[in-house]
């Protein structure tokens, strides 16, 4: 089913994406610009694949951009990719949800967005029942049976940015933290990979929160004019998922651009207009319309070859955008 017109998607070029023996590409068909992985002939008849995202905030337009891409480029490889909508509200039980129907109907494979714990047994029960299942953006902290996660090592990002905004704050001040959800294992990864750098790097930065803002730009709206409020000598506000246009926005309104920056995740057009404008320090990209588009194909050339990969874990590097240009 189409989902998205599909439109150009500008992002950093993702490492590792390397496939263990799985043939030469069938076609020369040109791939789509994020792209870099080519699908094999198909020697086994109609595949069908269920791709399943959120849609709680803007990140996922890219993500539901991959995937509309997918469904556009294997087509011609008689392959149907279903996209499954896991609605606005992330959850545990949403994924488990959408993977159970997935199951029912019996698809040859499934790409997830799995996020918390929990999740885990859904995944080993698709894939007890024969279904390959892929995870991408962000898994729970529990091991399942996926065949394979794609997507940014979220402690490591977290300590990038960490060191950014240390070098931005000179080593103290205050940092105004607003991570999305508590209970998501990515969201945790990405505020902790930050915290710890800074508490053993910079223990003079002083910490406000963390806040949760639930993944919502206007609940990030809040946080920071509650923040700045009770602490008007604020220096900077990171906000580890989705949201972050939210909090520049109260720093515009604030009429404090120039003096507390944000800093956050991903190259959307709704936050990179306060890179533009001054609000957002830094940007880090996670690749989304790339992980969305390379690991389907990746699934359906498994599903074709029956062949493995190098690793279980395919990762994703971002780059950070700052109003300077790209670092």
């Amino acid at each position: 089913m189409s989902i998205l017109d599909k439109r150009t998607v500008m992002m950093g070029v993702a490492t590792g994406v390397l496939a263990m023996g799985l043939g030469l590409p069938a076609t020369a068909q040109e791939l789509p610009e994020g792209a870099t992985v080519e699908a094999v002939e198909n020697t086994e008849g109609p595949i069908r694949i269920a791709f399943m995202a959120f849609q709680n905030n803007p990140f996922w337009t890219p993500v539901t951009e991959g995937a509309e891409a997918a469904r556009e480029y294997l087509a011609d490889f008689d392959v149907t990719v279903d996209y499954i909508d896991m609605g606005d509200n992330m959850s545990a039980e949403a994924v488990i949800a959408s993977v159970e129907s997935a199951i029912a109907q019996q698809y040859d494979g499934i790409v997830t967005v799995p996020v918390f714990d929990g999740t885990e047994r859904i995944i080993n029960e698709a894939v007890a029942e024969g279904i390959p299942v892929v995870n991408i953006i962000a898994e729970g902290s529990q091991p399942s049976d996926r065949l394979f996660f794609m997507g940014q090592d979220a402690t490591a990002a977290g300590a990038q940015l960490g060191e950014f905004m240390a070098g931005e704050m000179e080593g103290d001040g205050k940092l105004g933290v607003i991570t999305g959800l508590f209970g998501a294992t990515q969201h945790s990864q990405r505020m902790n990979g930050a915290l710890d750098y800074l508490a053993e790097n910079h223990p003079e930065i002083e910490i406000i929160g963390p806040f949760e803002n639930q993944d919502a730009a206007e609940t990030a709206y809040s946080l920071v004019q509650d923040m700045y409020t009770a602490n008007n000598d604020l220096e900077m506000v990171y906000v580890t998922a989705g949201g972050p246009f939210g909090a520049a926005k109260a720093i515009q309104d604030l009429g404090l651009t120039g003096e507390v920056g944000v800093v956050g995740f991903d190259h959307t057009p709704e936050n990179t207009t306060y890179i533009d404008s001054g609000e957002m320090a830094a940007l880090i990209d996670q690749a989304p319309f790339q992980q969305a588009f390379d690991a389907t194909v990746m699934l359906y050339n498994h599903l074709v070859t029956g062949e493995g990969f190098e690793s279980d874990y395919i990762p994703v590097e971002g780059n950070i955008l700052t109003p300077d240009g790209m670092l």
